[in-house]
């Protein structure tokens, strides 16, 4: 569904909606070094990635919630409930506040990113699939 790469081009993370998990992928060599395992019954959507490459944001759809990934690590270090099925997401240019697209409940969750929590929701059309942040 989607993917992110980090900074320096190196490596992509790539969602794996029917298998619960994220591939960390070889950008170079074009091949997978590993796969990340979520809980089961996830369903990897969206991913938004912080600028310095180091948390990978994961919407999970009908789980209901952002998996936080170390890529250090590679490993889920974190999970916070946003709303019914986040699939898209993406992070405020200053990485403070978190979005996610919820489709069924026609709303985007505000999260603030330091404490996980929804500041806010905002409703929109039906259906969001997808988030785009625009900098003034």
């Amino acid at each position: 569904r989607s993917v992110a790469f980090l900074p320096d081009g190196s490596r992509a993370f790539v969602t794996n909606e029917n298998d619960a998990s994220v591939s960390v992928v070889d950008a170079q060599k074009h091949r997978t070094l590993r796969t990340i395992a979520l809980e089961k019954g996830l369903k990897p959507m969206g991913l938004a990635l912080t600028r310095d490459g180091k948390t990978l944001y994961v919407s999970t759809g009908r789980g209901k919630m952002v998996v936080v990934i170390d890529t250090a690590t590679e490993k889920p270090v974190a999970s916070f409930e946003v709303g019914v099925r986040p699939w898209g997401i993406a992070l405020s240019p200053d990485e403070k506040y978190l979005f996610t697209a919820n489709g069924p409940s026609n709303d985007v969750s505000v999260v603030d990113v330091a404490s996980r929590k929804i500041v806010r929701r905002i409703p929109v059309g039906e259906r969001p699939w997808g988030v785009v942040i625009v900098a003034r």
